[in-house]
This record gives C-alpha cells, sequence and structure tokens, in this order.
C-alpha cells in the first residue's frame, strides 16, 4: 500500500510542480508566446496527473476515481485549463511580469482558482456516479444465514425498559418470528444498573457486555459480529421510532436493497407536533458537516433505524472504526465507498424523546470523527484486499 504522504506527493504535488516548471521552462527558458506555453504545460501536468491517478489511488476510494472516469476527467481538465490560461493572461495584460519571480506568483493565482473549479466539477461527476449506484439495485445470490431477522439493540443503563423494548419489538416481528425467525440481540455498553441482567429475563436471545462504555458504534459491531439473521436491524433502546417501523426497513433489505435506512426528512415522514424536534435541528446539522466525507447526500445521516443483508453489514462493521457520534456516517461513507445499494425509508417518530446530546462536546467529537473518516479513507485503511468483496457479498 502506497503510504500516504507519497500518495499526496504523486498525485497532487508533482504534477503542480511540472505544471510550473515547464510553464517557466517555455516562457522564459524558450521564449514561446505566454498562452501557448501555459496551455502546453496544462497538457503535459494533466497527462502525467491521470497516470499517477491510475498508479497510485486505491481502487474504492471516493475521493480520487478520476481514473473510472476518462471523459469526465478531460472536460473537467480542459475547463479548469481554460480558467488557468484566461487568468493567467489576464494578469499579464494587467500587471505585466518579466521575471520568473512574477511569473510564477501569477501563475500560482491562476492555479489556485483553476483548483477550486476542478473541485466543484470533481465532486459534481461523483456525486452523480455515487448516487446512481447507490439508487440501483445490484443482484445477488440470497443473503446467508440461520434465521430471518436479527435486531440488535444498544443499551446503556436501560434496565428498567429493556425488557419492555424488547418484548415490543418481538410481538411487531411476530410475523418474521412464525416465519424464518426472528433474534434480538441487546449489547449492554458498560452498563451500571443491571441492563444485561434485564434483557435475558426480557427474553433476548443473546446479551453481550462490553466491559466499558465504548458507544453505539462499537455496541452494534459487537453484535453484527455474532448476528445469525440474514437481515440484520438496529434501534435504540428507547424505542424512538415504533418498533413496527424496523419492519419496513427490514421489508426493503428482503425486496433486494443492500442497506435501508429511516429517513426524518422522507417527503412521507410524519414527525408529530413536539417530537423529535431536537434530533431534527441536529440532524440538518450534522448533515451538513458529513459533506466532508459523503457524496450522496442523505437526507438523514443518524436516523436510528437501519437495516442490511447480513454480509453486507458484516463486511461495512468489520472494517468500520468509529465508536460514537459519527459512526452512522462512516457507515454510509463504507456504502458509498463499497458501491452498495440503498434506500431510504420514511419514519414515523411520534414519541417523547430524551437526548443524551451535549452540544459543544458532540460536535466537537463529530468534527473529529469526521476528520479520522477522512483521513483513514485517503491513507487506504478502508481498502478491501482485491477479491474480498466480490467474494463477500456474491
Amino acid at each position: 500500500m502506497t503510504q500516504r504522504p507519497l500518495r499526496i506527493l504523486l498525485v497532487a504535488v508533482v504534477p503542480t510542480l511540472v505544471d510550473i516548471g515547464l510553464l517557466v521552462f517555455f516562457r522564459q527558458g524558450l521564449g514561446w508566446i505566454l498562452v501557448v506555453a501555459n496551455a502546453t504545460a496544462i497538457a503535459v501536468a494533466s497527462v502525467l496527473s491521470y497516470v499517477l491517478h491510475s498508479s497510485f489511488t486505491f481502487r474504492s476510494d471516493p475521493y480520487v476515481r478520476w481514473v473510472r472516469f476518462p471523459a469526465a476527467f478531460v472536460v473537467v481538465a480542459l475547463l479548469a485549463g481554460t480558467l488557468d490560461v484566461l487568468v493567467l493572461r489576464s494578469l499579464f495584460a494587467a500587471h505585466g511580469f518579466e521575471t520568473t519571480g512574477g511569473l510564477v506568483a501569477a501563475k500560482l493565482v491562476s492555479l489556485s482558482m483553476a483548483g477550486v473549479l476542478r473541485l466543484v466539477l470533481y465532486r459534481a461527476v461523483l456525486l452523480g456516479a455515487v448516487r446512481r449506484a447507490l439508487h440501483q439495485q445490484v443482484p445477488r445470490a440470497p443473503a446467508p444465514g440461520q434465521m430471518r431477522a436479527t435486531v440488535i439493540i444498544p443499551a446503556l443503563g436501560e434496565a428498567t425498559r429493556i425488557g419492555g423494548t424488547i418484548g415490543a419489538i418481538r410481538a411487531a416481528l411476530a410475523w418474521i418470528g412464525v416465519d424464518g425467525g426472528l433474534e434480538i440481540i441487546v449489547v449492554d455498553d458498560g452498563s451500571q444498573d443491571g441492563t444485561a441482567d434485564a434483557a435475558l429475563v426480557g427474553g433476548a436471545d443473546q446479551v453481550l457486555v462490553l466491559p466499558e462504555n465504548r458507544g453505539k458504534g462499537a455496541a452494534i459491531r459487537a453484535g453484527v459480529a455474532v448476528a445469525r439473521g440474514r437481515s440484520i436491524a438496529f434501534t435504540d433502546a428507547d424505542l424512538a421510532y415504533s418498533p413496527d417501523q424496523l419492519g419496513n426497513v427490514l421489508r426493503e433489505v428482503e425486496a433486494g436493497w443492500d442497506v435501508a435506512v429511516g429517513s426524518r426528512r422522507h417527503p412521507d415522514t410524519v414527525v408529530e407536533d413536539g417530537a423529535g424536534w431536537l434530533r431534527g435541528v441536529g440532524s440538518r446539522v450534522v448533515n451538513l458537516l458529513a459533506m466532508g466525507v459523503l457524496l450522496s447526500h442523505p437526507h438523514d445521516t443518524q436516523c436510528g433505524l437501519k437495516a442490511f443483508r447480513s454480509d453486507v453489514a458484516k463486511t461495512i462493521f468489520s472494517v468500520a472504526r468509529v465508536d460514537r457520534f459519527a459512526f452512522d456516517i462512516e457507515l454510509l461513507h463504507l456504502v458509498e465507498r463499497y458501491g452498495f445499494s440503498l434506500i431510504e425509508v420514511p419514519v414515523h417518530l411520534g414519541s417523547p424523546e430524551h437526548s443524551t446530546v451535549q452540544l459543544v462536546r458532540d460536535t466537537a467529537r463529530l468534527i473529529r470523527d469526521i476528520w479520522r473518516i477522512r483521513r483513514w479513507s485517503a491513507a487506504g485503511v478502508y481498502e478491501l484486499p482485491s477479491g474480498v468483496l466480490e467474494s463477500s457479498v456474491a
């Protein structure tokens, strides 16, 4: 695996230096006309950039998939190059520069403006590609598993209501229980109040206990690792989303979608007066921040109602790292990265909510984790060995 600093040097810095160096050589050394010298330097640097991207980027990294769109690469390079030439020519006409230092300074200005255009167009191209892939089902063999569905409930300090939550879910999904089998897994995320014992008494099929509080992401990862259902869903212990809504996301997975997520911003979603306002406002802020790592702009990254094919879930959660607030964003990033299909499902949010979110603390954690996801993605941490993705998800 190419290390990140070398990779950045090869795919970003080297073409830029070549562009500037050739411009100086053609203009100052050979005396070429400025426009011709600049256009030639840009053309050479663009070809070099494409070759380096082809050789030194990860095949599933959504930020560097230019090699998959050669036509788009050429069009964007032409547009950005044209802007570069026009800006440099305008600067020369306005101020003139005969020294090498003046030429380089002006070139840096034109490169910066062309770079902004390139990033905007680049994201637009990838956004379209990701959205098309995300919203198109891929024919697959039946998902593996010993029973029809697994529901995972991460729980922290829920001794007084976890039994009722388990009972409500089992009753709402009785149609799954009698036709293929339903498994309920409770993951006690370091509780100090007997949540695990209460879950056993309440009828959970499996109860996992984390020795210390690690966060919702870590708890769900532990549950997915031992899940036996062909479809795997998770929801919160407080049942902010009524348990029958688990059936909605599970049905979509059984209908052929790799991932089904609840969305509070779906056009058909119902949010009763006074219900979910804190989460609703918070989700909009989170969605804006999530654009740093997501290309598909999902309407609601943080809805606590998601379902997956079992093989898709085990692939994603086997490489996921984020333990706390941003773990949903990491999951959606991996869905995009590996080319899985996703459908957003409307929800009904009507029960009163309490929230343990602390605005300053959790926003800081969120920004930190988004930065980590982006850094891990660029460094190839999420890269699967060749053939593993294809063999794990048939």
